[in-house]
């Protein structure tokens, strides 16, 4: 059984924040873990979007797109709706959340489900450094929101 709701976090952990998205991924699966186990919720990391993911998107209803940003609002994060749209990445190996879901109408044939991403801001991308005290009380406060939004 495919879960509704995907949370698809992505980033380069071994570049400070732009861990965020695989790390709002690790705790979430420690604070959903009976929603995760009861088949409500499945989550999913990756270094990037792949072409590849866009049969991870069949049977959802929701998908969530957590990522690094340099912006990220007066919270220090923003959730917005995404659509399908063919950019310029589509045509190369990494994918925006909207030229994955531009794949997903192509191959499948259907609409994607309802998708948004979740970026959160964070100040330092350098290899080998750790996530900065701000970009990890964004996460924080993101994983707050996104608790509300369940």
């Amino acid at each position: 059984m495919t879960a509704p709701v995907l949370v698809f976090g992505y980033g380069n952990p071994s570049r400070g924040d732009d861990a965020v998205g695989p790390e709002f991924v690790r705790r979430l699966e420690l604070s959903q873990a009976d929603a995760i186990a009861r088949g409500e919720l499945e989550v999913l990391t990756d270094f990037q979007l792949q072409v590849e993911h866009a049969l991870d998107l069949k049977g959802r209803e929701r998908v969530y797109f957590v990522d690094a940003t340099v912006e990220g609002g007066a919270a220090g994060f923003a959730v917005t709706p995404v659509e399908p749209s063919k950019d310029a990445t589509f045509t190369t190996h990494v994918l925006s959340p909207q030229a994955l879901l531009h794949t997903y109408q192509a191959v499948v044939r259907a609409p994607p489900p309802q998708a948004f991403v979740i970026a959160i801001r964070g100040e330092r991308f350098e290899l080998g450094e750790s996530m900065s005290t701000a970009a990890t009380a964004h996460l924080e406060a993101a994983l707050t929101a996104f608790a509300a939004l369940r």
